[in-house]
């Protein structure tokens, strides 16, 4: 359901969010604690950006921030951001307003889209900082199957008491 662009997002925007400082981190040392490409995690940012949930800035010093409060960033923007718009369109020429009288499928896949459009929608950055994935809960180990887990969780830890700092 959601793409590898867009679990990579969620996880630099939780290794962002959990950081301290207000310094923009630098993509590279980024994708050095992500454990992947800097070019992909470059073109993944850059999504972030131009939606105007991170902010960007050139120079030897430069790097990505969070542009705003994670409070006021749903998962919903995340997604469309990284994805596209969620669309629920099944049934070719079925209007929003006959969705009772389409097919079955149809029904069931409006339904699933009300529900995933809500439930994104009600989830902030926020919360997912309040409560991240197990590596960045207290030291204690990741589980290998969360997906949210970074390959260097030790970094991770350091950087909420002391600022990654670019190179």
């Amino acid at each position: 359901m959601l793409t590898g662009t867009t679990e990579l997002a969620l996880r630099a925007l939780i290794l962002l969010g959990l950081r301290a400082g207000s310094e923009p981190v630098s993509p590279r040392r980024l994708a050095s604690t992500l454990g992947c490409s800097p070019t992909y995690l470059g073109k993944t940012l850059g999504h972030l950006v131009k939606s105007g949930i991170l902010r960007s800035s050139r120079g030897t010093r430069g790097g990505v921030i969070i542009a705003r409060e994670p409070a006021g960033i749903t998962l919903l923007e995340i997604v469309e951001s990284c994805q596209g718009a969620i669309l629920g369109d099944y049934c070719e020429g079925v209007g929003s307003d006959e969705v009772a009288l389409s097919c079955r499928f149809h029904r069931v896949m409006a339904q699933l889209h009300e529900h995933l459009v809500r439930d994104l929608g009600g989830c902030t950055l926020a919360e997912l900082l309040a409560c991240p994935a197990p590596a960045f809960r207290k030291g204690k180990r990741a589980r290998s199957s969360c997906r949210m887990a970074l390959s260097d969780a030790t970094s991770v830890t350091r950087s909420r008491t002391k600022a990654i700092k670019p190179r």
